[in-house]
């Protein structure tokens, strides 16, 4: 089975990629065959209707929180909604979010999914700091297009499997302290010190029960020496991937009864029963 581990921006360019690890499972070794940056949307699109059989990670939010989904009147199907929102259009997305957080008491501002609370991810309703409603959009409305399944979401090419990854839920089992950032000036020795920790932890096989990490030495120096962490996040969620794809007899290791309007990271049930 291919495996792809995917860090994902809302607005693709040059100075700020998409970055995707590609790799597979020999036994239980994961092996990180190659990289790859989409600078544009043609080449991330093509990548996703790339014939399978492959299993994708993806680091961005598949769904909308139920709560948020409810209060604006959308569709409460995955499909529809995806579609509803893409009809929009941006600006009249990022309107009815702007509208729904004025109209909540400070301090809740945001609703969140279930499976953020135990991941500490960002609420998709958020536009800014980072902007995952922006990366729903783009993300989620490429997915649906492209006719991949989405595990416990939406089926259609059994052949090519998406999941949602969220890297610093791997990263945490290494270290709380940030590791990346976009700014150069804050792209320091301590936040390379900590990457270099989360390399050898991911190469060591720390940070996945059962499953050995093969890392080719030059991508190991890039992981390192990368300030924006997006090579790193590649690779952490490449690990997710290998993760969904040993217990998909289990359903990914997705709860059974997750809400599919909302969706559900790799990982985040295993987070919710160490609280």
């Amino acid at each position: 089975m291919k495996l792809l581990g995917v860090d994902f921006t809302s607005a693709p360019s040059r100075r700020k990629p998409i970055t995707v690890a590609h790799g597979q499972l020999e036994g239980g070794t994961l092996v990180c065959e190659a990289l790859a940056r989409h600078e544009a949307w043609p080449g991330f699109e093509q990548l996703l209707r790339a014939p399978g059989p492959w299993l994708g990670a993806f680091d961005f939010p598949f769904g909308l929180p139920r709560d948020g989904v409810s209060k604006l009147g959308w569709p409460d199907h995955w499909p529809e909604l995806v579609a509803h929102c893409a009809a929009l259009g941006k600006q009249a997305f990022k309107s009815a979010l702007d509208a729904d957080r004025t109209e909540r008491p400070y301090g809740a501002r945001y609703p969140h999914r279930a499976t953020d609370i135990p991941a500490r991810s960002h609420s998709p309703f958020k536009l800014v700091n980072p902007p995952v409603g922006m990366m729903f959009l783009e993300g989620a409305t490429r997915l649906l297009a492209a006719g991949v399944t989405i595990a416990g979401m939406c089926q259609a090419d059994p052949l090519r499997i998406a999941v949602e990854a969220y890297p610093a839920l791997v990263a945490r089992k290494v270290s709380g302290a940030s590791y990346k950032s976009d700014e150069r000036t804050k792209q320091t020795p301590e936040r390379e010190r900590v990457r270099r920790e989360i390399v050898a932890a991911l190469s060591g096989g720390q940070l996945t029960p059962g499953l050995t990490v093969r890392l080719p030495d030059e991508i190991k120096v890039e992981a390192c020496s990368d300030g924006s962490g997006d090579l790193l996040d590649a690779l952490l969620a490449l690990t997710q991937a290998a993760a969904a794809w040993s217990a998909r007899a289990d359903n990914y290791g997705l709860p059974r009864n997750f809400d599919p309007v909302e969706g559900w990271i790799v990982g985040a049930s295993d987070a919710l029963k160490e609280k």
